[in-house]
């Protein structure tokens, strides 16, 4: 669950900002978004595999 603090002096404008940024950064929005319809379990595993190939990629990436 995203939480997001309202500091002194902050505008609500900026904290629902660092909120939507927050829910970005941790997949809320788009996990919303597939368990808004039925995804077939082989869809599901191509995803899944696509995602952690991606996540190995952006390792080796980021150790160059």
């Amino acid at each position: 669950m995203a939480k997001v603090v309202l500091g002194s002096r902050e505008l609500v404008k900026d904290a629902l900002r660092r909120f939507k940024k927050l829910c970005e950064r941790e997949g809320i929005i788009n996990r919303s978004k597939r368990g808004a319809r039925y995804e077939k379990p082989s869809e599901r595993r191509r995803r899944e595999k696509r995602e952690r190939l991606k996540t190995i990629r952006k390792g080796q990436k980021s150790s160059r």
